[in-house]
């Protein structure tokens, strides 16, 4: 029998905290009524990215942290929300982050949503900084407030396995055994799950920063 939903491998996927935003555009176009939120799971993350890695499940993590910081008790508003990516978007895994970062907030580049009627723009709202590059670090600004906060992402400070360095090639030549796969998409899933649900035993593995009268620089924002 087909299935009508995506079949995921890994069982802790559905223990990740969704991230509940509302959607102004939604409402007004009829998608949703006014009273329902969106719901972003990470599988959808997974689903844009592709895969499921460090990088994506840091991506998805420095949003949910960005956006409890600036929102606190408050339910975010897609769309209503400016990133800056602090280098360029082939740097590191930028360029897959910000398109997860996008799908949360709305933000987009050159190519986003122009808006109604001089309202619910996307477009312009998601920057990379080449010219101040910084690792792993992320900049989110509520535009209604002003208020500002800066995610740094350190994935250092998971564990590593030693292992690692034999089954990754393999696995990615194609000339690994079962169990050798088997043990594989453990480690690596492994360390997304305490990205997902285990940050608070690893010390820097994310650091929030509030930032006082932050305003963006003059960029221009890309082509995608």
């Amino acid at each position: 029998m087909m299935h009508t939903t995506t079949v995921w491998r890994q069982a802790f996927f559905a223990e990740v905290e969704p991230i509940r935003l509302r959607e102004p555009l939604a409402y007004i176009l009829g998608a949703q009524e006014e009273t329902e939120l969106f719901v972003i799971n990470y599988t959808d993350a997974v689903l844009v990215a592709g895969h499921s890695c460090p990088a994506v499940s840091g991506a998805y993590k420095v949003t949910q942290k960005a956006l409890k910081a600036l929102y606190k008790d408050e339910v975010p508003v897609r769309g209503q929300i400016k990133v800056l990516i602090k280098g360029g978007p082939g740097d590191l895994a930028y360029g897959p982050q910000s398109h997860v970062i996008s799908l949360i907030t709305g933000a987009a580049g050159a190519t986003g949503f122009k808006g109604l009627g001089g309202r619910f723009g996307r477009n312009n709202r998601l920057f990379f900084d080449p010219e101040d590059a910084q690792f792993n670090t992320f900049i989110f600004q509520r535009e209604d407030t002003g208020e500002a906060v800066q995610v740094a992402y350190n994935p250092q400070a998971l564990p590593g396995d030693p292992r690692m360095n034999d089954l990754a090639p393999m696995v990615m030549r194609g000339g690994a055994s079962k169990e050798q796969k088997e043990l594989f998409y453990a480690l690596w899933q492994g360390n997304v799950r305490r990205i997902l649900l285990e940050d608070e035993l690893y010390p820097g593995l994310f650091e929030v920063t509030e930032l006082k009268g932050f305003t963006f620089p003059d960029l221009k924002a890309g082509s995608y």
